[in-house]
């Protein structure tokens, strides 16, 4: 599974990083961001491309995991 490092990166990039992503793997991907605006957009872009999402909170980091 393709994991994106999109921590340290501000809106809206964190999307495009993860549309990239699953354009290249559309099985599923991971996303690390480390901040609640990117980890809300970037849940919504996923459940929006029809993928089930899973998010784990990780001291300071979110990890986002999509699946078809």
């Amino acid at each position: 599974m393709i994991k994106v490092d999109a921590r340290g990166v501000s809106c809206p990039q964190p999307v495009l990083m993860t549309k990239k992503a699953l354009e290249e793997n559309k099985d599923g991907i991971v996303v690390l961001v480390d901040n609640t605006t990117a980890c809300n957009n970037v849940q919504r872009f996923m459940k929006n491309a029809g993928y089930n999402v899973s998010v784990k909170e990780d001291e300071e980091e979110f990890i986002i995991e999509a699946k078809k």
